[in-house]
């Protein structure tokens, strides 16, 4: 299931992160790309590593722990180091699936990615093309969201990036290690919180169906996290 988030990065953020981005060596993203991948890959990618990169990282990362509808859907148990890239006019990336195992060259750390995710560093109206398009066929959809909005997809799903035909798009990207491996109970959790929240809402925080719904929640959380 594909998940749209809004609003990770406020205005003052995105302008930092986007400042922060502009003084970082920037690469051939095939660099960085698995061999399928790179046959695809026509990017540039902010350098694994520098200190541009590990600055703008952080201040994604602590975005994501703060907004409550990256966590309610992701179940984060490990964010990879966010990375950073842009495609100029003709740039692109044709289809391909995500890595099942990411490591780190940077801290050596290992991440099971159960989700990838994009935030978008550009406004819609900054670009034309450069559509994320996540699946195939009649049901794949076409993503090209507000700067500072995410869109969260499993990982399994065949994705990829149109050419950009006019203007450059901007974005950061990471993969996610979930508490909760199973994309369907995670998607269950992530609706029982959502009705949890209208329970506590309309009938208050004691009301026995509240404390129920939550009881059930962590329950099934203790029971499906792989921590």
């Amino acid at each position: 299931m594909t998940m749209h988030i809004q609003g990770v990065l406020d205005p003052e953020e995105l302008r930092r992160c986007r400042a922060t981005l502009a003084g970082a060596p920037w690469l051939d993203g095939r660099a960085t790309a698995g061999d399928q991948s790179a046959r695809a890959k026509r990017n540039l990618q902010a350098a694994e590593g520098s200190p541009e990169v590990a600055a703008a990282g952080e201040l994604v990362l602590r975005a994501l722990g703060r907004n409550a509808g990256f966590m309610s859907a992701a179940l984060p148990l490990r964010v990879y180091p966010p990375l950073f890239n842009r495609y100029g006019e003709g740039m692109s990336f044709g289809d391909h699936v995500d890595n099942a195992i990411r490591t780190s060259p940077v801290s050596g750390q290992s991440y099971r990615t159960d989700l990838s995710a994009t935030l978008f560093l550009s406004d819609p109206g900054d670009y034309d093309g450069g559509e994320l398009v996540i699946g195939e066929g009649a049901f794949a959809a076409r993503v090209k969201l507000a700067a500072g909005d995410v869109v969260l997809y499993p990982t399994t799903s065949v994705h990829r990036v149109e050419p950009v035909t006019r203007g450059e798009r901007w974005a950061s990207f990471f993969w996610v290690q979930s508490l909760v491996a199973d994309p369907g109970q995670r998607t269950l959790l992530r609706d029982l919180d959502r009705a949890i929240g209208a329970a506590r809402e309309g009938l208050g925080d004691e009301h026995p169906a509240a404390v129920s719904l939550v009881g059930a929640y962590h329950n099934l959380v203790r029971m499906w996290a792989q921590p």
